[in-house]
């Protein structure tokens, strides 16, 4: 087993965060006939911190897969599926916070966009900017491999369902909340019209950072399946959970089930938005609210050449992480944000399709844990069908 440990001071003690860990207790089954199965990239956080919601494919030996070319979902598949294809945003931003750094993320970005024929997104021509939570842009958090392969699944993922959206990436200085939500801070300052969080931790309280109407704040629900993560259980801010998708021949051309790993659940901790129906039965915040394609076995292509256990290269990527940018996107693409965007969603639910079948667990009441006709908590009110609903 191996572990890439990285040590962050939080006043006078250390809080070890485990990041790429590839152990049998992490490992996701391999679909029949397969030597390949599928890692969490970050491990499971420390009180006050949070991990990342991403899976990558591993191969027979639990190592990332990485091809010269890319395979799994492309941009024209995501737009496919979820009726992006002549939406276009005008060029709004779209927020993702992470944390530590990312050295190659705008080289990887380039060599994505580059591969489907997407517009560039540099520093130089003003669609793409890197900063710490400060706003600096050149007093940047230390590497962190895990990280940094998080980074560029959020950044492939706008790109993949807006390639006309500005991308601004705030990388905060820790994954504890604080950090965190002073990046989400800054970037509400940034005229953005989304802010992506591809992250989670334990269900929590509140916090005021992520409390900021005018722009579509949303959060990866996670990637353990029944259970309830923060911040995607603030009432502010849009919890996204996951699907498996795959294509089909119907009139939509896709398929759509709950993905197994997706978060769901109702929050103790947070209250229950004035627009979530009696649908969720939950008394507070109910998670998911909307979905998009998680399941890494259904996985989306994503270029990364910083170094994660010694791969790098076109690897296939699944998790909350890949839905909650996807959405950030298609709020960015309606720009339609005023107030809290989510209540818009659950007033327009024909915008959406509905996904009615799979489980992400066990529950007490059916609804917190299998998909069905309406709302439910792995995939919420459904997946974009186009930006009416958002």
């Amino acid at each position: 087993m191996k572990r890439f440990t990285l040590s962050v001071a939080v006043g006078s003690a250390a809080a070890a965060l485990l990041v790429g860990t590839t152990t049998s207790a992490m490992a996701q089954p391999s679909p029949a006939g397969s030597a390949r199965g599928t890692a969490h990239i970050c491990a499971s956080p420390a009180k006050g911190y949070a991990s990342c919601n991403a899976i990558v494919v591993t191969d027979a030996a639990g190592k990332p897969v990485a091809n010269a070319t890319p395979s799994g979902l492309g941009p024209s598949d995501i737009r496919s599926a979820y009726g992006l294809t002549s939406a276009s945003s005008g060029g709004r931003t779209v927020a993702i916070v992470d944390a530590y750094n990312d050295p190659t993320a705008e080289a990887d970005l380039g060599v994505y966009r580059s591969q489907y024929g997407l517009p560039a997104c540099t520093t130089a021509n003003g669609c793409f900017r890197k900063v710490s939570q400060t706003g600096s842009t050149t007093s940047l958090p230390k590497t962190d491999a895990g990280w940094a392969t998080e980074i560029s699944l959020d950044l492939d993922m706008v790109s993949a369902a807006c390639p006309d959206c500005k991308i601004l990436l705030v990388e905060a200085s820790s994954a504890s909340f604080s950090n965190l939500g002073a990046a989400v801070n800054y970037a509400a300052t940034q005229g953005v019209s989304a802010i992506s969080n591809s992250y989670g931790g334990s269900d929590s309280s509140q916090l005021s950072a992520y409390d900021h109407p005018g722009i579509a704040i949303t959060a990866s629900t996670g990637d353990n399946g029944y259970g309830v993560e923060s911040p995607a259980s603030f009432d502010t801010v849009v919890a996204v959970g996951g699907t498996s998708l795959t294509k089909a021949s119907n009139s939509r051309g896709w398929s759509e089930s709950a993905w197994s790993g997706a978060g769901s659940g109702c929050s103790t901790l947070n209250a229950k938005p004035s627009w979530q129906t009696s649908a969720t039965q939950c008394s507070g915040k109910a998670n998911a609210d909307v979905s998009a394609v998680a399941d890494p076995n259904t996985g989306v292509a994503v270029y990364d050449s910083t170094l994660y256990q010694g791969r790098s290269g076109w690897q296939v990527y699944g998790g909350t992480s890949a839905s909650s940018p996807i959405v950030a996107s298609v709020y960015a693409l309606s720009g339609n944000t005023s107030g809290y965007p989510a209540s818009y969603t659950w007033a327009h639910t024909s915008g959406l399709n509905d996904v009615t079948s799979g489980s992400n667990g066990t529950c007490t009441t059916t609804v917190w844990c299998h998909a069905g006709t309406g709302w439910d908590g792995p995939t919420g009110l459904g997946t974009p069908n186009g930006t009416s609903a958002f």
